[in-house]
């Protein structure tokens, strides 16, 4: 499983799906290259920066916070099954984050060891 492209098409997909009309927002020329809402949009009606919205479409939500999670429920106008499955992509991502950063620990060097045993109360 890829979280990363997971989370990419979710969220794209999503985006698709609602027009500007339907979330609230005027819409500005006829000529749109992607169908639904820009990334912008929805950075807008859900009150984080572009370029913040832009990492989590990417497949970074590793770290987004519960709040951020529900606003873009909200922009995305996400029904129950897909707000849940939103989460379920944030821990897999917040998990295989945390795996990735795990690091193996060797011994201590020795000069780390005398700086230490020299250390007194």
């Amino acid at each position: 499983m890829d979280t990363k492209s997971d989370i990419r098409e979710f969220l794209a997909s999503r985006r698709a799906k609602i027009t500007p009309q339907q979330a609230g927002l005027p819409a500005y020329g006829s000529n749109r290259r992607v169908p639904g809402l820009r990334r912008e949009e929805v950075a807008l009606l859900a009150g984080v920066s572009i370029d913040y919205y832009a990492r989590l479409e990417r497949g970074h939500l590793a770290g987004a916070s519960d709040e951020v999670l529900d606003a873009l429920a909200v922009a995305l106008q996400l029904d129950e099954a897909e707000r849940a499955h939103l989460r379920d992509l944030a821990r897999a991502a917040g998990s295989r984050a945390a795996r990735r950063t795990k690091r193996t620990r060797g011994p201590i060097p020795a000069s780390v060891l005398r700086v230490l045993d020299s250390m007194s109360d």
